[in-house]
């Protein structure tokens, strides 16, 4: 297929087609397959980037035939594509490749059934498969063991390839993050697991390593010399939506903080790898979480972390109820919708520079973003002038809505007297590179087609995040969490966390 002179393929990351295989999605009538794979996997269409050989074959306990599974895709893809228009004939050229199977996870006769539908297709697929659990959590275990009892993961040196794409979340705490990593390790090999988070799949996070190593200017001051500390924000104004029976479960900690904070962290603090190699970029990153300390005992992770949930308020001009006045919702949870915490990454480049990191709902404004704080310049020079402070220079890497780079810097004010304002320099990558709609998993999905491990989440990673974290769930399991809720929706969050950073000279970054 060739739709190179579409224009709705401008924008879009250009790719060499990828090996032809099977793709069979657990959880084909959920909501992640339709918001998410499905338009991520037409744009791959878009850009050429799927062989004649690739085809999907979904797998869910919805009775569905092929076209009304199909249909439910279309409607998806039309509203993701609404500002551009959607090519009907990639969508044509992907819709024929898709069918569905009904089936119950539980069930032998499933996989039975599994194993002769992709024998029936091994011709054109080359023999690869590719299997992707679109599923809540407790059927990620036992799916890798169903599928390696029906010997569909078994591979053989030189032969077609198996593997096995894992959504977050990837445990609930310590324990469970190394019970199930021993369970598919029995099942199969490391280099067979590609554990899912999407925020990699952004291009900003992909450039961070661009911007450091790429730049010996900015890489000669990424180091706590020139650094004072960073602020890592994923800030929402939606709250828990139609979630409130799983957040009830994870909270805001266990949903962001050992996965999707902790690769910003990882990606922003880790030191140049020998390689773009996929393991020397994710053994820089485990050792990154290996460092982290500050929440190394109960005590200690009570005095650096801090929780919420909100309250009544009011989000971008619209009235928003309390968390627990949400559907699903206990009306006296105590689960938190917000938390900041206080690390210290402990090596030779981090030593002493703290890292505040912060994440909620119904708060002022969404923004994901970074930002490196530099060290105050001397004041001696300027102390017979009319400037009494001098403004801390900030590096701002802008993750989402708007990705961008922004550095922030003191500038003399016109006229004869000396004084100085903050300046700020923007780049913004929409005014630089053409962009198409993006799900974020176009490079992931791609990424695992071609075997390249480099953006999922390896298991020592997975297990240092919740080692890190370990201690706050059990401080906050044995102490109640004060009054709930403490702040409003569409504020900056609770008191706390201010106090978090002002008990050390500092203060977050307004949102807004």
């Amino acid at each position: 297929m060739s739709l190179s002179s579409d224009p709705a393929r401008e924008g879009l990351r250009r790719y060499d087609p990828a090996p032809p295989c099977c793709m069979v999605v657990f959880g084909a009538a959920g909501d992640l397959t339709k918001r998410l794979i499905a338009p991520a996997l037409y744009n791959l269409a878009v850009a050429d980037a799927l062989s004649d050989g690739f085809s999907v074959l979904g797998l869910d306990l919805a009775d569905l035939t092929d076209e009304a599974w199909r249909e439910s895709l279309a409607g998806m893809c039309r509203d993701f594509t609404a500002k551009i228009g959607m090519n009907e004939a990639a969508w044509r050229w992907l819709a024929d490749r898709m069918h569905y199977m009904r089936g119950d996870f539980s069930a032998p006769d499933t996989f039975r059934r599994l194993a002769q539908a992709l024998e029936a297709q091994e011709n054109g697929s080359g023999g690869n498969r590719l299997f992707y659990l679109a599923v809540a959590d407790r059927f990620f275990g036992p799916l890798v063991d169903r599928l390696g009892e029906a010997g569909l993961l078994h591979e053989d040196e030189g032969g077609p390839w198996r593997r096995v794409v894992i959504e977050k979340p990837f445990g609930h705490d310590l324990h469970s993050a190394v019970a199930l990593n021993a369970q598919i390790a029995k099942v199969v090999g490391e280099n067979q697991v590609y554990r899912m988070d999407h925020f990699l799949g952004k291009e900003t996070v992909q450039n961070i390593m661009m911007l450091r190593f790429g730049n010996s200017t900015l890489e000669d001051l990424w180091n706590r010399q020139h650094v004072d500390h960073v602020q890592i924000t994923a800030a929402e104004t939606v709250g828990v939506e139609r979630r409130g029976k799983f957040y009830e479960h994870a909270g805001a900690l266990r949903d962001m903080l050992p996965n999707h904070m902790f690769q910003l962290l990882a990606v922003t603090a880790m030191e140049p790898p020998v390689s773009f190699d996929a393991d020397a970029v994710r053994a820089e990153k485990a050792k990154v979480l290996q460092a982290v300390r500050g929440l190394g005992n109960e005590e200690r992770a009570l005095h650096n972390t801090v929780r919420g949930q909100y309250g009544e308020g009011e989000v971008l001009g619209h009235p928003a109820v309390a968390y627990r006045s949400e559907p699903d919702v206990a009306p006296d949870s105590a689960t938190e919708t917000y938390v900041a915490c206080k690390l210290l990454v402990d090596n030779w480049r981090w030593g002493g520079v703290p890292f505040y990191l912060r994440t909620g709902k119904h708060l002022a404004r969404r923004k994901t973003e970074i930002v490196l704080q530099f060290r105050a310049p001397p004041f001696t020079l300027f102390r017979d002038t009319p400037i009494d402070a001098l403004a801390s220079n900030r590096l701002i890497l802008h993750i989402q809505p708007d990705e961008g780079i922004s550095l922030v810097f003191n500038a003399k004010n016109p006229g004869p007297a000396v004084e100085a304002s903050s300046v700020r320099m923007d780049f913004r990558y929409k005014d630089f590179f053409s962009e198409a709609p993006s799900t974020g998993y176009e490079t992931l999905l791609y990424d695992v087609m071609i075997g390249d491990a480099t953006l999922f989440q390896r298991a020592d990673f997975v297990e240092a995040g919740w080692r890190v974290v370990q201690p706050v769930l059990d401080a906050w399991a044995a102490a109640p969490p004060g009054d709930f809720p403490n702040y409003a929706s569409g504020s900056q969050g609770p008191a706390a966390a201010d106090e978090l950073l002002k008990r050390d000279g500092r203060a977050w970054r307004v949102l807004g």
